[in-house]
């Protein structure tokens, strides 16, 4: 199999990578509160959107490919903020094993 190329050049786009935090809630259960991580460089390409229904209403559901450079704390259930959108980290893998990049699977949250 050949190598994966990826052009660092094609990481132009600034971004917030956040982190999900519970925070105890009136009811005894928790709400997720986003706390900032860091800032970083990636590239957004859309993959996919899928229409459901959900509540008696239709739904799209939208993913996108996130590539970035490797950092120890990128993780799944994480999410990069690109403008005004928070993509949620899905699944995180590195694509030829060399700990340059990561190429995250993400779901845009609703």
């Amino acid at each position: 199999m050949a190598p994966l190329f990826i052009d660092p050049g094609l990481l132009r786009r600034r971004s917030i990578l956040e982190a999900a935090v519970p925070v105890p809630d009136e009811s005894g259960g928790a709400a997720l509160l986003w706390q900032e991580v860091a800032e970083m460089s990636v590239h957004v390409e859309p993959l996919s959107v899928a229409t459901a229904e959900r509540f008696g209403q239709r739904e799209a559901v939208v993913t996108h490919r996130v590539i970035c450079r490797a950092r120890p704390e990128v993780d799944r259930g994480m999410a990069f903020v690109v403008g005004t959108r928070r993509l949620v980290i899905l699944s995180v893998h590195d694509p030829d094993d060399s700990g340059r990049y990561l190429v995250c699977r993400c779901e845009e949250a609703r």
